[in-house]
């Protein structure tokens, strides 16, 4: 069953808003999923200067989710085809994530077509641009390459799909933040709600951010006109981001100490093998001092 608009956000006290987890929208989107939003946000990373919001097409799968994945905008202009993506957090799977939805991108575009015949199926060339606005320091422009993920690979690759990663950051890219208004000022309130979640609980830092960025004209009637979802957007995508965080950190420490024990691991075989390799110990009085079973030392004997 689809979600109705006013099941999207539960509230929880008066006046106060959280986020229905089960959406997963962000404020991005939802902000450059307005088309003249988007125009100007795609002629401002591929310095063009196209003023007809109709000249871009809109073609993003609302219902394309792979093992959870859902693309953020797609669309194509000039016969050319665009996915831009949004991201909190540093994830270099964005290719491999970008080739499940292009695929089903194009499966629906040539679904009426036969890949059999004699006539080559002409597509939309993709385009992959990832908008990251982390806490984590990142260069301005950087790229993930798909053959990263490849194990032992030999030579070029055989396929690869390029994203860009552009930092969208308070600071950064002040070149893209001059051409796309919106976009700068999107960097600013997301600013907003990381400094005063310093200091205050996250519904009262996102409410404070909000309000100061429509008394100072920033996003101003975007926000202005939806208030509520904005905030209860904001709320889930930091609430997200902090989770991720923790997660990144808990996978990293866990890293870290498989990889100490398999250096401890393999220093006692070592000294096992050394001694061993002397033949001034018995089996049992190296077993004593490495902890290896005498059927382990047998097999390092062999």
């Amino acid at each position: 069953m689809a979600m109705r608009p006013q099941d999207r956000y539960k509230s929880t006290t008066a006046g106060a808003v959280s986020a229905n987890r089960n959406y997963k929208d962000t404020v991005f989107r939802m902000l450059f999923s307005d088309k003249k939003n988007l125009l100007s946000l795609y002629n401002a990373v591929n310095s063009r200067d196209y003023t007809n919001p109709d000249d871009l097409e809109i073609v993003t799968l609302e219902n394309a989710i792979y093992m959870g994945i859902k693309n953020d905008l797609a669309f194509i202009i000039d016969t050319n085809l665009y996915l831009y993506e949004h991201q909190s957090t540093y994830n270099p799977n964005m290719p491999l994530r970008d080739l499940f939805y292009i695929s089903s991108e194009y499966q629906k575009m040539l679904d009426q077509k036969s890949l059999y015949s004699s006539s080559l199926q002409k597509i939309p060339a993709p385009n992959f641009i990832e908008f990251y606005n982390g806490s984590d320091p990142v260069c301005d422009v950087f790229e993930h390459r798909l053959s990263s993920a490849f194990e032992h690979l030999s030579g070029e690759p055989k396929l690869e799909l390029i994203v860009t990663v552009l930092n969208i950051n308070e600071g950064h890219n002040a070149l893209l933040m001059e051409h796309c208004k919106t976009l700068r000022e999107y960097a600013q309130y997301v600013a907003k709600v990381r400094k005063y979640t310093a200091d205050l609980s996250l519904n009262e830092a996102v409410e404070r951010a909000v309000d100061e960025c429509i008394k100072e004209n920033i996003l101003a009637d975007f926000l202005r006109k939806n208030r509520a979802e904005v905030i209860s957007m904001s709320i889930f995508e930091y609430d997200k981001e902090e989770e991720e965080k923790k997660l990144r950190k808990a996978e990293y420490e866990a890293g870290v100490e498989a990889g100490e024990k398999s250096g401890i691991q393999k220093g006692v075989l070592n000294t096992a093998r050394h001694l061993l390799e002397l033949n001034l110990l018995s089996l049992e009085n190296i077993s004593r001092a490495t902890g290896l079973s005498i059927d382990e030392l047998k097999e390092l004997q062999q």
